[in-house]
């Protein structure tokens, strides 16, 4: 059994510039996995960059509210949405409020570096 605890994972800003933390990736785990998974944290006021990724991504809201930008399509999100972004589509979230907007990443299949362009 693998259980990762959010609070030993180290925190580090991501290509996008969110506060991210990796909770699983077939890459640095012993999984039969597809996917990853990540914890992402967006401060008050702030933005991701927009990027894109060669991959599908869902997006989980836990906390906070902030505006989705995918490609031309902007809407709210709070916590409780799930969202799916489709490969290649160019995506951000702006935080508008003063509270952190936290977030789950699942990227499928798992993230790369070589599958992410940071505007």
């Amino acid at each position: 059994m693998l259980i990762r605890k959010l609070s030993e994972c180290p925190e580090f800003v991501a290509g996008d510039a969110t506060l991210l933390r990796e909770l699983l990736h077939p890459d640095k785990q012993p999984l039969a996995l597809r996917y990853s998974l990540a914890h992402a944290i967006v401060p008050p006021g702030a933005s991701s960059k927009p990027h894109s990724l060669k991959t599908s991504e869902v997006y989980y809201v836990l906390s906070g509210t902030a505006e989705m930008h995918i490609n031309d399509d902007v809407q709210m999100i709070v916590p409780g949405d799930a969202v799916y972004i489709p490969p290649d589509a160019k995506q951000f979230v702006r935080n508008l409020s003063t509270e952190p907007f936290v977030f789950l990443c699942i990227v499928d299949p798992a993230w790369q570096p070589e599958d992410e362009t940071v505007d």
